[in-house]
């Protein structure tokens, strides 16, 4: 089949823009590794080459101030060549700056074809000229011929002097006009570039995919189909043998001539039908394997079309860490190995944003200043290392730095500096779970924030992007060597690795990116608190739920005294769901469901076994948000009951609400202490999210909180339709009478001093209103 691409249905602005991306991307290459080459003969030599292709392309859609654009780098290029001129790092940034502008000019051309007459192009192209004609204090022979490593991306200090510096041509090299170097023609370039792309749409990719994948399936079906002819072609073989037999019973009682013929024809007939089903099972077989083979190469081609290597979605990396490094004065080489390794598109498009954030945050924590640096005994150019790789049907993404690390006693410190937890239990945390808190939102260890980092956002929001993708991220720190971050994902979306499971007498699959791990448990491992089923695993209780009760499943009685269970958790808790048994581990074909049935519940996907009976794909960050709303009722189910019966007991929950976490924790311990189920919220507009969303027998108030004061809570819980009967008792520190009849006159059922924790006033108020737990 012919790849190459049909360029009937492109417009020429399409195919403007498609040279412009593709030349831009050889020329930000090439500009940047001149920063670190001192004989850039062949840098420049290409950065010829693409300016006098977008010029070309330029010129036949009759975008004028381009041509003379990208004419005067050309120029520039030119002189470069010849010795003229020297090239240091400022001139390139005005280089980079018009690379820029081309790429700006690719992307928006197809809606507006007048970009290029909207932009202030001429600035820049007078900046360029004038590369030309100042004399400046050559770097590229001076300063970089100083590095020791070559291979090194050095970002130096910026230089007080001019750009460029005016050279005589050396007497052994004859200077070149723009116009000596012969460039391929413009569709030669995108034949070499664009050979062998197409646009498909998303939805006839998936679609593709099904069907691919329902070939795989058919195909499967004919091995079972010729092993039941060769199971056939043994029955005639034994009917066969069976006339045989008949004839030589009924030979030796002296049967006629008439029945003897009969019994030999049946013989020669079944012989006949023997030969010719042996023949059709053989030629069966052989199609089933021809047919297997053929659907497996196209379900696995189709899965190619869908991947593409990381160079595609990094090649903007190294420009990135470039700009940031010399914006933050530091130097900093990056090295990206494993960049042909494939990936789903959709996943490095995905990808992108996090990569980025974890990038700018190694140059701006990371990596030290260079004075730092030689002080701390290391090289003066830091390093940042993306490692991409595929292992065990997974996709490994490891980025390192070689800057300071984070010192873990000063994470432990901001953790409770930022009430997340309380100093004795900090002091438990090891330090793979303090890492875990770099990902929390609005966490951050930076004592400034900058235009780069230091809110505590990026790292968070990758974290999230990772998950959404099935995938884990992990942070080691080693202090004084460095940081990394560890990314494990699946390498499509549309092919997964599932462990499948049996509920309620069906398969259900998990991803196994999303699973901690899988226990057998003996009855005797569990045990009860509060009427909840747990069981220990590394000194961390773990509740149990059964999958049947969470999924709304009837539940299949069974008489063993082992339990299968899948470890799932989030960033706060870890649970354990009961399954019947494990099914083994599947590579699955996603299929999604139909749009129309919205979002189903717990459910992400479906799919086809080897025998095309459907299997739903689990959707894990769902399903644990449902475990949580189960366990908070209070009514589970006893999976360690042998009779699997339901022994469910209901408690009252009660919503405590307070900005301070001491009168919070203060009033949770004391309402706990007396049997009721007691959750919190941080302030007014916590509390009225939360209330609407939950089944609380009373609400317990302070009056100062910001955002929304108890005053206005309790008016809108008592002028809600669905709320206005549930109780509330206001605490606060005001014991003004005007206070106090404030708080009756919108709508409390009580009103209470914080004074009165001591003497048990609250506890009896409680009690009042909605009894004892």
């Amino acid at each position: 089949m012919n790849k190459e691409l049909d360029f009937s249905n492109f417009s020429l602005l399409d195919l403007f823009s498609m040279e412009v991306k593709a030349q831009v991307a050889a020329m930000n290459n090439s500009l940047l590794a001149l920063e670190r080459n001192p004989h850039p003969k062949a840098e420049l030599a290409a950065l010829m080459r693409a300016a006098h292709s977008i010029k070309g392309a330029a010129r036949i859609v009759q975008m004028d101030n381009v041509v003379s654009l990208v004419h005067t780098m050309e120029d520039c290029f030119a002189a470069a060549q010849a010795g003229k001129i020297c090239l240091n790092p400022d001139a390139i940034d005005v280089f980079l700056q018009g690379a820029d502008m081309l790429l700006h000019i690719a992307e928006v051309c197809i809606t507006n074809p007048n970009i290029d007459r909207e932009l202030q192009i001429q600035s820049l192209i007078a900046e360029i000229t004038q590369l030309q004609t100042h004399e400046v204090v050559p770097l590229l022979s001076s300063q970089i011929l100083n590095v020791p490593d070559s291979s090194v991306t050095d970002i130096y200090p910026l230089p007080t002097t001019d750009l460029v510096t005016q050279l005589p041509p050396a007497a052994n090299e004859i200077p070149q006009s723009s116009h000596s170097l012969s460039a391929p023609t413009t569709t030669e370039e995108l034949r070499t570039n664009y050979n062998s792309v197409m646009r498909v749409s998303t939805d006839n990719l998936n679609h593709l995919m099904a069907l691919a994948g329902e070939s795989l399936v058919e195909a499967n079906w004919l091995e079972p189909f010729a092993n039941s002819l060769l199971q056939l072609k043994g029955s005639q073989t034994e009917l066969s043998g069976l006339l045989e037999k008949l004839e030589v019973l009924l030979s030796q009682q002296g049967i006629n001539s008439h029945v003897k013929e009969i019994l030999s024809l049946a013989r020669q007939k079944a012989s006949e039908c023997r030969q010719i089903l042996g023949d059709r099972q053989n030629e069966l077989e052989l199609f089933s394997q021809r047919s297997v083979n053929l659907a497996d190469h196209l379900y696995r081609q189709v899965v190619t079309t869908r991947m593409c290597q990381f160079e595609e979605g990094g090649q903007g990396f190294p420009r990135m860490v470039r700009d940031v490094a010399k914006k933050l004065g530091k130097q900093v080489n990056l090295e990206i190995i494993g960049k042909s390794t494939l990936l789903d598109r959709d996943i490095l498009e995905r990808l992108e944003a996090p990569l980025t954030q974890i990038l700018r945050n190694a140059i701006d924590h990371g990596i030290e200043s260079p004075q730092e640096r030689l002080a701390a005994g290391k090289k003066e150019v830091g390093t940042i290392r993306v490692e991409v790789l595929h292992r065990a049907g997974m996709l490994f993404i490891a980025v390192s730095d070689d800057g300071r690390g984070i010192e873990p006693e000063i994470l432990r410190q901001e953790i409770v500096n930022k009430q997340l937890t309380n100093a004795e239990m900090a002091v438990q945390l090891s330090e793979a779970e303090l890492m875990e808190f770099l990902f929390l939102p609005g966490f951050s260890t930076a004592k400034n924030v900058t235009e780069i980092s230091g809110r505590g956002v990026g790292l968070d929001i990758a974290y999230s992007t990772v998950r959404q993708l099935g995938g884990i991220m992990r942070a080691i720190s080693s202090v004084g060597n460095g940081m990394t971050f560890s990314l494990q994902l699946p390498l499509t979306l549309s092919v997964i690795r599932t462990l499948l499971v049996e509920i309620a007498n069906e398969p259900y699959a998990f991803g196994l990116t999303h699973i901690e791990r899988v226990v057998v448990l003996s009855r005797s491992d569990i045990q009860l608190s509060e009427n909840q089923p747990f069981f220990m695993l590394n000194h961390q209780p773990v509740q149990l739920i059964s999958a049947h009760q969470v999924l709304e499943l009837p539940s299949s009685p069974t008489h063993s005294e082992w339990l299968s269970a899948i470890i799932l958790s989030d960033r706060q808790s870890i649970y354990g769901l009961v399954i019947d048994r494990f099914l083994g581990e599947r590579n699955l074909v996603v299929r999604p469901l139909n749009p129309r049935l919205g979002k189903v519940p717990n459910i992400s996907a479906a799919s086809l076994m080897d025998d095309g009976s459907p299997v739903l794909i689990v959707d894990v960050e769902d399903l644990v948000r449902s475990i949580a709303k189960v366990l908070s009722t209070k009514q589970i189910n006893q999976v360690n009951q042998s009779h699997h019966q339901a022994i469910t007991t209901t408690y009252k929950r009660i919503l405590v609400v307070d900005d301070s976490i001491t009168v919070r924790e203060m009033e949770r311990k004391l309402l706990e202490n007396k049997g009721y189920k007691v959750e919190v919220a941080v302030n007014g507009i916590d509390a009225w999210n939360t209330v609407r969303s939950g089944d609380y027998d009373l609400v317990v108030t302070d009056i100062d909180m910001p955002r929304m004061n108890g005053f206005e809570l309790t008016s809108q819980i008592k002028t809600h339709a669905n709320l206005k009967h549930t109780p509330v008792i206001i605490v606060s520190y005001k014991d003004r009478e005007e206070d106090r009849l404030q708080g009756l006159e919108v709508g409390a059922d009580y009103y209470l001093t914080k004074s009165h924790f001591h003497d048990n006033r609250l506890v009896q108020a409680v009690i009042d209103l909605i009894g004892e737990a």
